[in-house]
């Protein structure tokens, strides 16, 4: 296991009940005074810098608990924030506060350090990143699995659209598995904005390109349909360890690739696959928004219905 997938696994929980653990029906803590994140938190494990962010596992001394610790790039922060000047744009730690969900690790507080840092702290779990599974081949330990995690990365994106947001960063990276694999939890509300017509303008080129949708990268009107295409790409990954459009470039160059040269059919790679999981992951990846599979709810009414993920 990779030393960023050991630490992003901190930000995944144990096994809750449908409707949540106790702890995740609390009120998350906005907290209302300045962190001194050195005092407060004994940082167990060298930082790993995100897009915006460097996480922590560290020791909460107030919570008296072992946590995953968040600590914004003040800079990269208020650049990513300002595109969204007087537009009400509700912050990371309140979009990853209001989910309460079995599938969504759980944010116990977020608020600013004494340094004016947005910071989250999180759950903790030791588990490995789906990201650490695809780039490893790790057959054995997905054998017979991915069916479930595929179900169960879906319920958690259907949740986060029915709150009314769309999550923009959907891929393999924001995945974090139980240590058994049997069960998967989304994480980064970072790049999450709200589902309204405002925030779906053209414009905002965030994401990951390897999994951008292909009206995100061209500057287009989007909706929730990018993170459908994402999330269509995070699973064709996690079933063939392949990508849709193969090549090295990883920037932003890479999502020009998703409308300007066609998909590799996953019966390719997998020509055991179960016929309707391929035609579900093949149709949500779709380049043209109007051809993909429309919502979250059809493709998790669709997916619970296949009992085997081969033949």
């Amino acid at each position: 296991m990779g030393f960023l997938d050991k630490l992003k696994g901190a930000f995944g929980g144990g096994e809750k009940s449908e409707g949540g653990s106790a702890s995740s029906k609390k009120s998350t803590k906005a907290s209302k005074r300045r962190v001194d994140v050195d005092a407060r938190f004994e940082r167990m494990r060298t930082s790993v810098s995100g897009t915006m962010s460097s996480f922590y596992v560290a020791k909460d001394r107030e919570l008296n608990r072992t946590v995953g610790l968040k600590l914004c790039d003040l800079e990269k922060f208020r650049f990513f924030e300002s595109r969204f000047k007087g537009m009400s744009k509700p912050s990371e730690g309140s979009v990853a506060a209001s989910m309460h969900h079995p599938n969504i690790v759980e944010t116990l507080e977020y608020g600013l350090t004494n340094k004016d840092e947005p910071y989250l702290i999180m759950e903790f779990v030791e588990g490995p990143g789906l990201q650490l599974l695809i780039h490893n081949h790790e057959e054995a330990m997905l054998e017979g699995k991915r069916l479930s995690l595929i179900k169960q990365m879906a319920v958690a994106l259907t949740y986060v659209h029915k709150q009314g947001y769309i999550h923009r960063d959907i891929c393999p990276r924001n995945f974090i598995c139980s240590p058994d694999i049997n069960h998967i939890k989304l994480i980064d509300f970072g790049l999450t904005v709200p589902a309204t017509a405002a925030f779906m303008q053209p414009g905002n080129r965030t994401g990951t390109p390897l999994y951008m949708a292909p009206e995100v990268v061209r500057r287009r009107t989007t909706d929730q349909k990018v993170d459908i295409f994402s999330f269509g790409v995070t699973c064709y990954q996690l079933l063939t360890f392949e990508l849709p459009w193969p090549g090295g470039e990883t920037s932003g160059l890479a999502a020009l690739n998703h409308d300007t040269s066609a998909a590799r059919d996953i019966l390719e790679y997998r020509p055991d696959l179960n016929r309707q999981l391929a035609t579900l992951i093949m149709q949500s990846a779709k380049a043209n928004p109007a051809e993909r599979v429309q919502s979250m709810e059809i493709f998790l009414k669709t997916v619970n219905a296949i009992k085997s993920e081969t033949q």
